[in-house]
């Protein structure tokens, strides 16, 4: 046993996909190395009580319970650079960074497979139905595309552009914007095709390294979504000062109702002066990513 355990993981965010994957249609995630959690453990005079029902205690306890380690005399601390509620697998990135750290504080070996099932096991707690996608992202270093009861499958990402991500401070509604979907019944059909479509195009775009294409697909895509009524005042703003600002693309990412923006630009500078002029427009954090 170690004097501590560390765990780490990264966030990521959705590129193409919302909403229409529930209904069968392939979404496209990208994993955000750069922005991190870690988990740390040390010793405590006291055993650990499962004192709330989070991704996070509920995963150093499947952790714990796997290993048959009862009462653990452990403490943890947090450290993350992931919004929680914002669409970029903070609940998964914690749980993940959490059972890593158990394992390491124990000194016990922890293989991808079982890392996986423990993680899910406690993305359940947190979102009751998970379809394992942000597990699936946060744990690889590569973009992930899903299509439901189907499966994964590795998307290379080599592009001379960046992305840039605009938090818009609201809090996200992932049930809540799933649930308005399923309300509007047979209207919601064509959206969701359309936006079954665009992510096919996307996909399409970036095996061909064709940004224009992409920026079409981001751009329509949102449009369907803000149709769909999963959108937000807030979104919507940041996405129109990304296109007035010329992005080639700019949509909201995950499930809705607030969270996150994305925009594509060609350079880097580019993208610095966007997340200027983003957080200048409302947004309270904005990340770069290197494609």
């Amino acid at each position: 046993m170690k004097s501590i355990g560390i765990g780490k993981s990264h966030s990521k965010i959705i590129l193409m996909g919302e909403h229409s994957v529930v209904y069968g249609f392939p979404a496209i995630a990208l994993p955000l190395k750069n922005i991190e959690v870690t988990c740390q453990l040390t010793l405590a005079k006291h055993s650990l009580k499962m004192t709330i029902a989070d991704p996070l205690i509920t995963a150093i306890f499947a952790a714990l319970e796997y290993l048959e380690i009862p009462q653990a005399k452990i403490k943890y601390e947090i450290i993350s650079s992931v919004p929680q509620r914002r669409g970029m697998g903070s609940s998964a990135a914690v749980a993940i960074a959490a059972i890593r750290s158990v394992f390491d504080y124990y000194e016990r070996d922890l293989d991808n497979q079982t890392l996986e099932i423990l993680v899910n096991q406690a993305e359940i707690i947190a979102h009751t139905n998970p379809s394992g996608l942000d597990a699936k992202t946060c744990l690889s270093d590569k973009a992930i595309k899903f299509i439901r009861n189907i499966g994964f499958s590795t998307l290379e990402v080599d592009l001379d552009a960046y992305l840039v991500i605009a938090d818009t401070g609201i809090h996200g509604h992932t049930r809540e914007a799933v649930e308005k979907v399923e309300n509007q019944e047979e209207k919601a059909l064509p959206l969701l095709h359309g936006l079954g479509q665009l992510a096919d195009a996307f996909e399409e775009a970036l095996a061909e390294k064709n940004l224009e294409h992409m920026g079409l697909a981001m751009n329509h895509a949102h449009d369907l979504l803000d149709e769909l009524g999963v959108s937000s005042p807030e979104s919507n703003h940041l996405v129109q000062v990304a296109r007035k600002e010329r992005a080639l693309g700019a949509k909201m990412s995950g499930g809705g109702l607030g969270g996150c923006i994305i925009a594509l630009v060609h350079t880097n500078e580019e993208a610095e002066q966007l997340s200027r002029i983003l957080e200048k427009e409302g947004a309270v954090n904005t990340w770069i990513e290197n494609l």
